[in-house]
């Protein structure tokens, strides 16, 4: 097996195409890129355009399980990163609706926010990180049960139903 440095907008593009979750790149680039019945394309010397990644429309009909990739997150050693990663996914998967989860919140907390200054105002020791690939940031010194709690609520405020929401808080 090779190994091939990309560009991380073509790799967020790439992992975007997954149809089932546990998809490697491999197999996902083999689908889009080569015929039916298996075989390489030859190389042409003419010109070749590409079609731009999914419309906005497309992208909020997607649902999480479309984006997540099992091996990212068995890379990501910290329950942080993975944490970062479910949260990025779900906001690529739902742009539109992802400010629905400025609205979860703790007892005593503001979870998520638009700018670091706004979770820490909200408290002292938050640690606030900006989920990837968005306009939000999150506060990321709960324990893991809170994240898995915070997961959940997120989930069920983007529409997905009690049993897809613990699914993907049981990928942390």
């Amino acid at each position: 097996m090779k190994t091939i440095e990309i560009d991380d907008d073509l790799y967020h593009y790439i992992a975007s195409q997954t149809q089932q979750i546990g998809e490697s790149a491999s197999e996902i680039l083999r689908r889009l890129l080569l015929p039916q019945n298996g075989t390489v394309i030859p190389a042409q010397s003419e010109t070749v355009s590409v079609t731009a990644p999914a419309q906005a429309s497309q992208v909020q009909d997607q649902k999480v399980f479309d984006i997540l990739s099992k091996q990212d997150l068995q890379a990501e050693l910290s329950v942080v990163g993975r944490f970062l990663i479910i949260l990025s996914a779900l906001a690529r998967a739902h742009k539109a609706q992802f400010a629905k989860v400025l609205d979860i919140k703790g007892r005593n907390r503001v979870y998520f926010g638009r700018k670091e200054a706004d979770l820490l105002e909200a408290g002292s020791s938050t640690n606030p990180k900006p989920i990837p690939n968005s306009e939000f940031w999150v506060i990321t010194n709960s324990n893991t049960t809170r994240k898995k709690m915070m997961l959940t609520e997120a989930a069920l405020k983007l529409g997905y139903s009690q049993e897809e929401a613990e699914l993907i808080r049981d990928f942390l």
